[in-house]
């Protein structure tokens, strides 16, 4: 019998699933447990939800009941109806990333975990039951710098000299149009530089999507600001590694891993003020905290851009950053203690 159930439920790999994925990477080695739900990538192969839930008929050996840690409303769901419905020996772990008051039904569930974990003092002033603020971390052996920047650009493929990406879903609520709306203005000033814009837009955002595209084209900019989709988790590592920056300019965030996973592969960043940004910037020698306006982020690039030395420089304190504060192995530390004082209880 398992000891820790870690739940996947969405089928999309999501920055929930990213983060999921890189601790569930470090608990495979410190617990007996199951992935149930869909395939993470590096994680053992996952079984079925029913199938975890048989496995969990009785309590694991040596310990009083087995751990489901749910990060979904319909991973808690599950992990509610194996508690308190069937009444099996499982206690329930949450994540919580939200900065802002949840709708009423994830409330209601959230107030039935037996302990939730919060990734930013902010996100634990709107959950109860909070057992520890664990911000989450990065791979530092997963993503790392290149030897040579340059040479790891071109190895991607992509054309000019430099890149800067934006990473996630293409949606207004991520900053998509403002990162669009800033290239436009820096990139005639940059000739050497190409901009990617790394995600996929759901359905209901294909017309927020088309107007970008459309946009990029009356400016006569579509071979220098690219929408090469979504990149495939074991890719991604590679590409950090060729960027100059990466620039993240959301109107909300939760918490946000694309400026610390680009932090770890030693490329700066330019973002807004929003998730757990400002804590990663180490106050400005990692990242720069750029104002809302498209404009204020085009400056702080056309700046940052013309100085190469800054950028090396910055990247390197950016690695430092992420491994010392931000490393995934503190993240599952933290969550292991939490685990242990549950047992602990009995």
């Amino acid at each position: 019998m398992p000891e820790l159930i870690v739940t996947n439920f969405n089928r999309n790999f999501t920055g929930v699933s990213a983060t999921a994925a890189g601790v569930l990477r470090q608990q495979a080695t410190r617990y007996d447990l199951r992935l149930a739900g869909h395939p993470l990538p590096g994680c053992p192969a996952p079984v079925s939800a029913r199938e975890a839930t048989r496995l969990c008929r009785h309590a694991p050996r040596g310990r009083p009941f087995a751990i489901w840690h749910v990060r979904r409303n319909p991973e808690m769901r599950r992990a509610l109806w194996a508690r308190d419905v069937l009444g099996l020996p499982v206690r329930i772990v949450f994540t919580s990333a939200a900065q802002r008051r949840h709708s009423a039904f994830p409330r209601w569930l959230i107030s039935r975990m037996d302990a939730v974990i919060a990734t930013t003092e902010r996100a634990a002033e709107f959950v109860p039951n909070v057992r520890a603020v664990a911000p989450h971390g990065v791979d530092t052996d997963r993503f790392r710098p290149a030897e040579d920047r340059a040479a790891a650009w071109a190895a991607t493929g992509h054309p000019g000299q430099r890149g800067i990406a934006t990473i996630g879903r293409i949606r207004p609520e991520k900053g998509t149009d403002r990162f669009v709306e800033a290239m436009i203005a820096l990139l005639p000033q940059a000739p050497d530089v190409t901009a990617l814009v790394i995600g996929r837009a759901a359905r209901s955002d294909a017309a927020f999507l088309q107007d970008l595209r459309d946009r990029v084209e009356a400016a006569g900019l579509s071979r220098r600001i690219l929408f090469p989709g979504e990149v495939a988790a074991d890719a991604l590592p590679a590409l950090l590694r060729g960027l100059s920056a990466v620039v993240q300019l959301p109107r909300y965030e939760g918490y946000g891993m694309a400026p610390l996973e680009g932090m770890a592969s030693g490329a700066p960043f330019v973002a807004t003020d929003a998730g757990y940004y400002r804590s990663f910037s180490d106050g400005g020698a990692a990242g720069i905290i750029t104002g809302d306006a498209p404009e204020d982020a085009a400056r702080d690039l056309r700046d940052l851009l013309r100085a190469p030395e800054r950028i090396e420089a910055m990247g390197r304190a950016a690695r430092v950053a992420a491994k010392t504060r931000f490393g995934i192995e503190q993240e599952a530390d933290a969550i292991g203690a939490v685990y242990d004082a549950l047992w602990a209880q009995g």
